[in-house]
């Protein structure tokens, strides 16, 4: 009868032991999880910022395919450095 309840014991210990590692596994990976989004909730700030550069880009780059105006290689020549861009759409900012 001894052995029996050893046995059934043993069984026991490993099934519990299998159990709680795999939920400490489980806890783990939703602290990592959680980590990760805490991480790119925090990168909003600065992407932000880069997705609003593009979108500059974007409407003046439409506003180029669209108009007909004579300063239109001028314009192009413009969006090649960036610098030029970014200035020109702060004059252009300021004077709305």
């Amino acid at each position: 009868m001894f052995s029996f309840i050893l046995i059934i014991a043993s069984i026991a210990l490993g099934v519990g032991s299998a159990i709680h590692r795999r939920s400490n596994e489980h806890e783990e990976r939703k602290l990592e999880l959680l980590a990760k989004a805490e991480e790119a909730k925090s990168g909003r700030g600065a992407s932000s910022e880069a997705y609003r550069k593009l979108e500059e880009r974007v409407r003046v780059l439409e506003r180029i395919a669209t108009d007909r105006q004579p300063d239109l290689a001028a314009q192009i020549e413009q969006l090649r450095d960036v610098h030029d861009v970014d200035l020109q759409i702060e004059q252009r900012e300021r004077t709305q």
